[in-house]
């Protein structure tokens, strides 16, 4: 079975996103923000080295990816999606790029997708990998910073509370050096990867994005690439975030499609969220969705000791048994 049609049967995946973020679980000096969790930097403006200061006391010690794995597994799922590289930076891999990582730049100190590549293999779950191949808020020049709009309203693509002048900035140096890098990283450690996740391309050229995937299927020829990698390109349509009304129809050059969602109202982990999704609502939209060939990628936010929330996994383990007819 080739990897178009085992996605096209998969319909229903886990989107995890973790990182520094998960440690302000959507609070800052007194402050909460009304957005989504793994925005956090952007939103409160952190400069980098007091964001970076996350690092020292990122230590998430009941974090067991075959409990993730588990979880996944009971509600149905077919694969896996990790953020191994979000917007701030910060790398969930062993990552010779920099020692801004959770091996050699946390008190962890060890590799999570490694683990998490490790235990998905043993259960039989298959593995794809979310990078964020533009954005990049802890390096001058990651992208999104000749985007004439903000993020709702108020929250720059760019990090420009620390380096506030674009015309200094030049993407293209981000992407030769830790982009190709840590991509190349990411395709050649940790097994078949069934996808590669890119996110937000801004600054990111079309020859650039061509790269990148002439990159992905150098080392991962059976991977596929959503859109998200920009410029046209990727071999399966993203759709909006919690589009779950998407029409396929107007789609003329993909014709695989994946929803990705939230189960309450935040991607990355925010402690006060307590807006949850029943399993009743959840089996409607991936009932909707799987009927018009869209899969269902339903995202959890693990806090920052590693747990999935319990909220998270009660309702999962219902939906799996909704799904099992139980």
């Amino acid at each position: 079975m080739t990897n178009r049609e085992w996605f096209k049967q998969a319909k229903f995946g886990m989107m995890v996103h973790f990182g520094l973020y998960s440690v302000i679980g959507g609070e800052w000096k007194g402050q909460r923000m009304d957005y989504i969790g793994e925005w956090a930097q952007s939103k409160f403006r952190i400069p980098k080295a007091e964001y970076e200061q996350l690092a020292k006391v990122f230590n998430p010690i009941f974090f067991n990816a075959e409990e993730w794995v588990k979880v996944a597994q009971d509600a149905g799922m077919q694969y896996m999606v990790v953020t191994s590289k979000h917007h701030e930076g910060f790398a969930l891999f062993d990552s010779a790029y920099d020692d801004y990582n959770c091996v050699k730049g946390s008190p962890f100190g060890r590799d999570i997708i490694a683990e998490l590549a490790e235990a998905c293999q043993k259960h039989g779950m298959k593995l794809g990998l979310y990078y964020s191949q533009d954005l990049d808020w802890h390096e001058k020049d990651g992208g999104g910073y000749d985007t004439p709009w903000r993020n709702h309203d108020d929250m720059p693509w760019s990090n420009e509370w620390d380096w506030p002048c674009k015309e200094e900035k030049d993407y293209s140096r981000l992407f030769e050096t830790k982009i190709k890098t840590q991509m190349t990283e990411i395709l050649t450690k940790y097994g078949e990867l069934c996808l590669i996740w890119c996110d937000t391309p801004r600054a990111i050229t079309p020859a650039q994005s061509q790269e990148l995937y002439d990159l992905i299927k150098k080392y991962q020829p059976n991977a596929l690439v959503n859109s998200r990698i920009g410029n046209g390109l990727g071999d399966y349509r993203s759709t909006g975030d919690n589009r779950i009304l998407f029409d396929t129809s107007e789609e003329t050059s993909m014709t695989l499609f994946e929803c990705p969602a939230t189960l309450n109202k935040t991607w990355g982990y925010k402690s006060f969220d307590q807006e949850w999704k029943d399993a009743n609502r959840l089996f409607e939209i991936k009932e909707s969705l799987n009927a018009r060939g869209i899969n269902y990628l339903l995202n959890v936010g693990p806090d920052h000791l590693g747990r999935i929330p319990a909220p998270s996994v009660d309702i999962l383990r219902q939906l799996g048994k909704k799904l099992r007819g139980e």
